[in-house]
């Protein structure tokens, strides 16, 4: 069992390098997690050789027991009737069986230790996979919303919306027409002005041209 272990360190080892140099933790993830359900179904496959083989051994220690009590009486009665041979035989055929539930008494305690670690280790990777599935399920959320947050970066610029910014832009363009307006205004009024100097002063000539013409007719003279 030490050596499944040591091959289920390296696994988990080689996850961890591979997710500091992936930019899909789900896809080694996935991969892990598949890894994992290949070796529960191989484990648990193994755990039920491991289970009859124990209990193979249990029954073949068992028989040897049942075998060694049986020909220990069969000795004991052959003793009690004389026939010491009968018994002699008997003892060793007790000895033979004594040494056979030995054997397998031995090998039964180990089958039946190894099982339990196998147990163990089985229900480990179980608890690993359900733990892995869990947090993988969280992971895929979570790289969901990194994809939409890049998304929304990417359409709006990470900056967003800058409305201050904008209305700032409109203020100064309307502040410009304004003053474009008024200077047009400024312009035409001061023109208006200056025809309407430019006539009182010719109105003011003609009368005075036309007094000069009068004064001519009835034989007066201009002052100068």
């Amino acid at each position: 069992m030490s050596v499944m272990r040591r091959v289920r360190d390296l696994t988990a080892a080689n996850m961890h390098e591979r997710l500091s140099q992936s930019e899909d933790p789900v896809r080694v993830i996935d991969q892990f997690l598949w890894s994992t359900h290949q070796e529960i179904v191989q484990s648990e496959g193994l755990q039920r050789q491991y289970a009859a083989h124990t209990e193979h051994l249990y029954r073949q220690w068992k028989d040897a027991e049942q075998w060694k009590a049986k020909r220990e009486a069969q000795a004991v009665t052959a003793l009690k009737a004389g026939e010491e041979d009968v018994a002699r035989l008997a003892l060793q055929e007790k000895v033979m069986q004594e040494a056979q539930a030995d054997n397998y008494g031995r090998l039964y305690e180990q089958s039946k230790h190894e099982l339990a670690e196998l147990e163990q280790l089985l229900q480990e990777l179980r608890s690993e996979y359900r733990t892995v599935y869990d947090r993988r399920q969280y992971y895929v959320a979570r790289m969901e919303s990194l994809r939409l947050q890049q998304r929304l970066n990417a359409k709006f610029g990470s900056g967003g919306l800058d409305t201050s910014r904008m209305f700032r832009t409109i203020e100064d363009r309307m502040t410009d027409i304004e003053l474009e307006a008024q200077s047009l205004r400024e312009i035409r009024r001061g023109g208006q002005e200056t025809a309407y100097a430019v006539s009182a002063v010719q109105h003011t000539i003609e009368q005075e041209l036309d007094s000069m013409k009068r004064r001519l007719q009835q034989g007066g003279t201009t002052n100068a």
